[in-house]
């Protein structure tokens, strides 16, 4: 009798590790949504006159996928208005479907400089 006792009690503890373990995993899992970027437009020299969207394609390819992205302009895309112009570059992603978020670079942007992407939660002060 004792046996079977010590048996039960261990097989209803497993049991409630089990759904313990069961409901963390869900709770993480839905906090840890899908947090990757989703590039909707890249544009170089918006300023200068160039049309929206110029650099979408390169930056997506870059970047879609990632939960951060270091993005490097490299050279400036076809039509882009001439060098007179001190060009801007501006990128517009999503994170989690829903989450819309914007950056830019001033109008000293040129091959070599860098804007960061990221979908990367904020967890330090004021968070």
């Amino acid at each position: 009798m004792r046996r079977r006792y010590k048996s039960a009690v261990f097989a209803d503890a497993i049991r409630s590790v089990c759904a313990i373990l069961a409901l963390l995993a869900a709770a993480a899992s839905s906090s840890a949504e899908a947090r990757e970027i989703k590039v909707v437009s890249g544009t170089y020299g918006k300023n200068c006159g160039a049309s929206r969207g110029n650099a979408t394609a390169d930056l997506a390819r870059q970047c879609n996928g990632l939960q951060t992205c270091r993005y490097v302009l490299h050279k400036a895309p076809t039509g882009t208005p001439s060098v007179r112009c001190r060009t801007d570059f501006r990128a517009e992603w999503f994170c989690a479907g829903t989450e819309f978020h914007t950056a830019a670079l001033s109008a000293q942007a040129e091959p070599g400089s860098t804007l960061v992407l990221s979908c990367v939660e904020g967890t330090g002060a004021g968070k």
